[in-house]
């Protein structure tokens, strides 16, 4: 393996779309509930959306040679961008300030996890987000049966807050330290 960590501009989101698209057929095949919402989630309903809307985008993807193995997408937006037609992903009256992390997108091919991808990845998201000193609270969306990053991110200090759509999302929570 030939490993490379690249942040990418938003102008060059594109070179995730299989990786997305992949990440969103990879959350329904573990999905217990209501795997049809899965059905119209892709790299423009997802992913697209998520960096116009940020502040503050910041993406990494893994490369072997030149081939995208992994990615990690997290953003800084404003708290008001998690209320919407599709869910209230939190109790806006718990978070003091205007804005929030989140660590929205996260996706390692199944031939390279266990190499620590995943633990680099998400150490860089978290170094990124802690650069920001106007934000406090710290969000993960895990969808249901993806009970492996579930666990991952309480290894990493997040604690479960509350579950979403009757349990199709486990949102954790962390706050800066």
């Amino acid at each position: 393996m030939n490993l490379k960590y690249e942040v990418l501009p938003d102008d060059k989101i594109k070179i995730c779309k299989d990786l997305c698209n992949e990440l969103m057929v990879f959350q329904k095949s573990k999905a217990y509930l209501k795997p049809e919402l899965f059905d119209n989630m892709n790299y423009e309903t997802r992913l697209v959306p998520s960096v116009n809307k940020a502040i503050h985008n910041y993406t990494v993807v893994v490369k072997d040679d030149d081939q995208i193995v992994a990615y990690v997408y997290s953003n800084i937006s404003p708290k008001e961008t998690y209320d919407n037609e599709f869910a209230t992903f939190f109790d806006m009256s718990t978070v003091s300030k205007d804005n929030v992390a989140c660590l929205s997108q996260f996706y390692i091919k199944e031939d390279y996890r266990q190499y620590g991808i995943g633990s680099k990845l998400f150490n860089k998201s978290m170094e990124w987000i802690k650069r920001f000193d106007d934000i406090e609270d710290y969000f993960i969306y895990v969808s249901n049966g993806n009970n492996d990053a579930l666990e991952f991110y309480k290894r990493k200090g997040f604690s479960v807050s509350h579950d979403i759509l009757d349990g199709f999302i486990t949102v954790l929570r962390n706050k800066k330290q």
